[in-house]
Formats: structure tokens, C-alpha cells, sequence
């Protein structure tokens, strides 16, 4: 328990951490086997993932109930700003790792495989006929290619309107928040949570025009990895982005919040404008240059 003048709050007892561990086990054991061709891995992950849906939801729920009994103090809501903060640093680094093996990819292993500076042998014994041009188009054997790259100025430059756009949106509602006006917080989070919904739908229209039309997949080179597995993260950062505003706009519409205690909505806001500066990193340097 915790009041006013205690220091540390300690939870009850809690079974949500099993419960996640063994979700995120049979997810492991279903996906391991998917990859492995067996008929059975669908079913397994689907069940992985629906029992790590089940922990989520259970556990936020103890903990938006832990909140509104007034079981939190000034030392607890430091430390959950300190624990997203710690939290939105990690998936900095998550996304930096994939900007720099782009970074390498397109700095150095090109122009080394085109012969630049002291690297002629290795051009000529790996793969003498390349061309040291940005994006590589097909792999030494021939057997992946693509025929062109995403334009920057088409699907991508209008979901960096939308998501800049939503940026504005969910800061409005935070403004809305601060004046204790429901009504406008409401509408700006359904806004957010549209507009980021919107953008998650053009990016998989994007990658059914890449696959069908472009031959461009995950294993089309060096291109093809990078390309989907920094947009692809990012898509599910939205994803799981929008999922939590939409849990924060059915808890505005059900009273919750005030105007100096929300740091949940803080929360989610941050991730929010932590997934709009990665997507303009993700505009100009995998689409755009």
C-alpha cells in the first residue's frame, strides 16, 4: 500500500509476469517452428500472441486500477518517468543499430565491393561486374533483383504529413488536457489515433505495390533488408502506438485523468513523438537520399 507520506510503493503479489513469460515462450517455440516449415507453428504463435494480448490487457488494467485508488505517490510517478524514459532510450538504440548497418552498407561495403581505394582484389574475386551505385539492384548470383526503388515523393512524403500532422494533434490534446477540456481531448486523440491508423494502412498498401509490382521483398539484397526491416519496425512502433492512444482516448472518455495527474497520457505522447523523429530519419535517408 502506499499514502501520501510513504516513500516506496510496494504491489501486491502478481501473476501477470508468469503469465508474460510463458506467453512470450510459446510465442518463441510457435514462430521457431513457422520459420521450420511445420504445419503446427501458425497455430502455436497464434496462441503465443493472444495469451501476451491477455497479459497486457490484465496488466494494465491493475495498474490503471492501482492508479485510480490513489496508490501512487510523487516517488511512483518519478519512477515510471524515469522507467519510460529509460524505455524510449532502448528503442533508440534499437532503430540506431538498423541506421547503421544502412550507414555501413552504403558508405563502405558498396564502394569497398566497387574497388575503392585499397580494395580492387576484393572487387575482383567477389564480384568483379558490380557497380558501386546505391540502391544495389541484385545480388551476385542474379536470383534476387528488383526493378526500382519506392519513390520518396509519393506514399512516403504524404505519411510524413500525416504523421508530423498527427504529432500536432496529439500535442493539442495535451494542451486540452492541461485546461481540463474532455471534449477537445477526446476529439484530438481520436484524431491521433486516426490519423496514425491511416498512416499503417498506406505503408501496407506500399508494401503489397513493393512485392507484386517492384519484385522488392526482405531478401532482395542488402536494399531489400534494410529497407523493410527499418520501415517494418517503425510501422509496428505506429501500430502499437496507436493501440495505446486508443486505450488513453477510452480512458479520457471514461473520466479519467486530470489536469495536473496524467502521466500516462505523458506516456504515450512521448513514444508517439519518439515514432514521428525515427520516421523522419526513415524519409530521408531510406527514401529520399
Amino acid at each position: 500500500m502506499s499514502d501520501s507520506h510513504s516513500v516506496y510503493f510496494i504491489p501486491d503479489p502478481s501473476r501477470w509476469p508468469l503469465v508474460g513469460s510463458i506467453a512470450l515462450f510459446i510465442s518463441f517455440v510457435g514462430g521457431a517452428m513457422m520459420l521450420n516449415g511445420s504445419h503446427f507453428g501458425t497455430f502455436i504463435l497464434g496462441i503465443g500472441i493472444a495469451v501476451v494480448i491477455y497479459m497486457f490487457a490484465g496488466w494494465f488494467a491493475d495498474v490503471i486500477a492501482e492508479s485510480l485508488k490513489g496508490k501512487y505517490n510523487k516517488q511512483v510517478d518519478l519512477s515510471f518517468r524515469w522507467g519510460m524514459s529509460w524505455f524510449i532510450f532502448s528503442e533508440v538504440m534499437f532503430f540506431a543499430a538498423f541506421f547503421g548497418a544502412l550507414y555501413y552498407a552504403r558508405v563502405f561495403s558498396v564502394p569497398w565491393l566497387g574497388g575503392e581505394g585499397t580494395k580492387e582484389l576484393t572487387h575482383e574475386l567477389l564480384w568483379p561486374m558490380f557497380e558501386a551505385v546505391w540502391p544495389v539492384l541484385e545480388t551476385p548470383d542474379k536470383l534476387v533483383w528488383f526493378e526500382e526503388t519506392i519513390p520518396a515523393w509519393g506514399i512516403p512524403a504524404l505519411n510524413t504529413l500525416i504523421l508530423l500532422s498527427s504529432g500536432v494533434t496529439v500535442t493539442f490534446a495535451h494542451w486540452a488536457l492541461k485546461k481540463n477540456n474532455r471534449n477537445a481531448l477526446c476529439w484530438w486523440l481520436a484524431a491521433t489515433v486516426a490519423l496514425g491508423l491511416i498512416f499503417v494502412g498506406f505503408q501496407a498498401y506500399e508494401y503489397v505495390h513493393a512485392y507484386q509490382d517492384l519484385n522488392l521483398r526482405l531478401d532482395s539484397g542488402i536494399y531489400g533488408s534494410t529497407f523493410f526491416m527499418l520501415t517494418g519496425f517503425h510501422g509496428f512502433h505506429v501500430t502499437m502506438g496507436a493501440t495505446m492512444l486508443l486505450v488513453i482516448l477510452f480512458r479520457a472518455m471514461s473520466g479519467h485523468f486530470s489536469a495536473h495527474n496524467h502521466f500516462a497520457f505523458e506516456a504515450v505522447a512521448w513514444y508517439w513523438h519518439f515514432v514521428d523523429v525515427v520516421w523522419l530519419g526513415l524519409f530521408i535517408f531510406v527514401y529520399w537520399l
